[in-house]
């Protein structure tokens, strides 16, 4: 394992410890293309809390990891001491102790954004792992057709988005994310996943003219400097590889 590199500044004393143990890159060393590592990397960073990151190349087979978490693999996080494994189980736990008024809430308003996008990433490795090349052009459609309809979701207003008492009739979106102008669990779960459908875009033609033409899924990487509140803003403006190498924000306007 390598050295743990602290994120969000400087621990307080009341402050838990935690540790976020994430699959290294292929130099053994640097955070990996792992989305549910990504995923638990944006949630601990989105709440301001001061936790320590430790990459693990799992080639070597680290003996203090088994010794730590036997059985094992990451992403996992250490609290206080605890080890917390399922990545889901991590998400629902820290959402709860990291709760308010110390740390933002990251649940979201509208059940439904939970669940968009949620098949992108299934179909994506479906059709990137698939051998038969008869079944490629299927499996890029089926691609295709959950891009659209993520984007459908992100074009479509939100309730709370609807004045019923004006004449004007809400078309489009404005938000910035899945759920409105901040962040939540949801884009937490989504963005890292996107991304690498994104940067795997070369190999999927349609998918990346429905990226680029099309879709409201945009690389806006300067949402996250800009973005003003929460107890990590001040955070946001410093250079971060493993966050922003996640970072693929949703432009909700009309492209």
């Amino acid at each position: 394992m390598s050295l743990s590199v602290p994120q969000n500044g400087v621990k307080a004393d009341d402050e838990p410890v935690i540790e976020l143990f994430v699959k290294a890159g292929s130099d053994g060393e640097s955070i990996g293309n792992c989305p549910f590592s990504q995923r638990l990397f944006m949630i601990l960073w989105l709440k301001g809390v001061v936790f320590n990151v430790t990459t693990v190349d799992l080639k070597r087979k680290p003996a203090d990891l088994q010794n730590l978490a036997p059985g094992t693999h990451p992403p996992f996080i250490t609290f206080n001491g605890e080890v917390k494994t399922d990545v889901n189980k991590i998400e629902e736990f820290l959402e709860d102790v990291l709760c308010p008024p110390k740390y933002i809430k990251l649940g979201v308003r509208h059940p439904e954004s939970n669940t968009a996008g949620m098949d992108i990433f299934a179909k994506f490795s479906a059709f990137i792992k698939n051998s038969k090349p008869d079944g490629n052009e299927a499996l890029e459609r089926g691609l295709l057709k959950t891009l659209q309809k993520l984007d459908e979701y992100l074009r479509s207003p939100l309730p709370d988005e609807i004045d019923h008492n004006s004449i004007e009739d809400v078309k489009f979106s404005d938000r910035k994310f899945l759920d409105g102008d901040e962040m939540t669990l949801a884009d937490c779960n989504l963005l890292p996943k996107l991304h690498i459908v994104k940067v795997s875009e070369g190999l999927i033609h349609r998918a990346a003219f429905c990226f680029n033409q099309h879709c409201c899924i945009v690389g806006r990487r300067k949402n996250a400097c800009e973005r003003p509140k929460g107890p990590a803003s001040q955070h946001f403006g410093q250079k971060s590889f493993a966050f922003s190498s996640c970072i693929i924000f949703y432009c909700c306007r009309k492209c």
